[in-house]
């Protein structure tokens, strides 16, 4: 079955998760041949079927238990390999495998882990100080009004710094479709990347801070505890957030700090569906670097913005862009237009303190960490200009990256560049 990786982009991966080989031949009972053809039958699998009308769609999903409908005429569901083949013989219908997922390890610094009920170490970490141009930054402020969709492995909706912000908290990886009120994180990673974006320092003020501590946090759980998921329910969770921010007549940041080397039909399609209803797009642009034409997808999309990773090291007097940081295209850069596959703008990303799965801290690096600073400034900027569009609000991140160009790292250079894009966007 082809699978794609789906990366929760923490920098310095050394290993990806095995599936284990489950099962044995029943002593004298079966033949090695029977017993496989007997597994065929009986071991389901994800697809997405796509019918050429509606009245065969309708007819289809009685025969089969209905995951998500992403499509006018199509579903995802599970059969096994004798069903799958059995369509594929209909010149009517598409069927294909449902791209699965798995998360990389990553590597986590535990130097400054803490454990619930402690106080951080750092309430604005170099990141925050970073981002608000302030070095004695000490608390920070805005995003009110402003939902940040954060899709990952959910979030510790009772961490202290948390707490107050949660707005939304729903589940995209059990049955039924939707679990309202579950977005319980056995990772640790979507745990972290809200604290980045909105974290608000706690009730008595003394815990951490992210970049808009009055923005809500929309926690919906797209991958698993170990990080393997499905490309539809990462999909389902996009359209939702784009729905909900069209019902609730509010404006929506999504924060996507995942991503593949591939790109997968089911998440563009629905990319492109929530920036035509006027949600902003900002995802993680990846861990290959410093390779060329290394992004990921989403971020590697014309409709998403993709963050590059800095680190807090000064190179040719600006930040430098980590090694780790995936890389656009030297052809396609000092144009100031988003292509696909371009990085857009860059944010901290190495060596981040945050939020933790436990009700403490720890500190960990990535691009995925990078996108939830731009992720919070987004929400910052929107509350400040709440009848701004989308494309407006995309327009002002730009404008504030080329005021701070970034000079350091492999790739990067005065303007325009493969390595920082536009530059370092910052709170004015």
């Amino acid at each position: 079955m082809s699978k794609l990786k789906i990366l929760l982009l923490s920098a310095l991966l050394v290993g990806s998760l095995a599936v284990p080989v489950q099962g044995s031949f029943a002593a004298n009972t079966t033949s090695p041949i029977d017993d496989m053809n007997s597994t065929q039958d009986s071991e389901t699998f994800r697809v997405y079927v796509e019918a050429n009308n509606r009245t065969m769609k309708t007819s289809l999903k009685g025969s089969y238990k209905v995951r998500w409908e992403l499509t006018e005429n199509g579903f995802s569901t599970e059969m096994n390999e004798k069903q799958f083949e059995a369509l594929q013989k209909n010149k009517n219908i598409t069927v294909t495998k449902v791209q699965e997922v798995y998360l990389d390890t990553d590597t986590r610094s535990t130097e400054f882990e803490t454990t619930a009920g402690e106080y951080p170490t750092q309430q604005t970490p170099w990141g925050i100080k970073a981002i608000y141009n302030n070095s004695n930054q000490t608390t920070t402020s805005g995003g009110k009004g402003i939902n940040i969709a954060v899709l990952d492995t959910g979030a510790n909706i009772s961490h202290y710094d948390l707490i107050s912000r949660v707005n939304q908290c729903k589940n995209f990886t059990s049955t039924p479709s939707i679990i309202n009120g579950s977005c319980s994180d056995g990772n640790g990673h979507g745990t972290h990347v809200s604290g980045t974006a909105l974290a608000d320092g706690g009730s008595d003020k003394a815990g951490i801070y992210g970049v808009a501590p009055e923005a809500n946090l929309w926690a919906y759980k797209v991958l698993g505890d170990n990080g393997s998921g499905f490309s539809d329910d990462i999909a389902a969770g996009i359209r939702h957030v784009a729905d909900q921010a069209v019902a609730t007549g509010t404006k929506t940041v999504i924060n996507m700090s995942l991503g593949s080397a591939a790109n997968d039909s089911l998440i563009s399609s629905a990319v492109n569906y929530a920036y035509g209803k006027g949600v902003l797009i900002v995802a993680a642009a990846g861990n290959s670097g410093p390779s060329q034409g290394s992004i990921g997808y989403p971020g590697a999309l014309v409709s998403s913005v993709a963050v590059a990773a800095l680190e807090n090291v000064q190179q040719n007097g600006t930040y430098r862009v980590a090694d780790f940081s995936s890389r656009g295209y030297a052809t396609t850069a000092g144009d100031y237009i988003i292509q696909q596959g371009d990085v857009e703008v860059s944010a901290p990303g190495a060596s981040i303190y945050s939020t933790w799965n436990n009700g403490g801290y720890n500190t960990i690096s990535g691009t995925s960490m990078a996108t939830p600073h731009v992720a919070g400034l987004a929400a910052k900027i929107w509350a400040q200009n709440p009848s701004w569009t989308n494309i407006q609000l995309r327009a002002e991140l730009q404008k504030r990256a080329k005021a701070v160009d970034i000079k350091g790292g492999i790739g990067a250079s005065v303007g325009d560049d493969y390595a920082s894009g536009f530059g370092f966007a910052r709170v004015q």
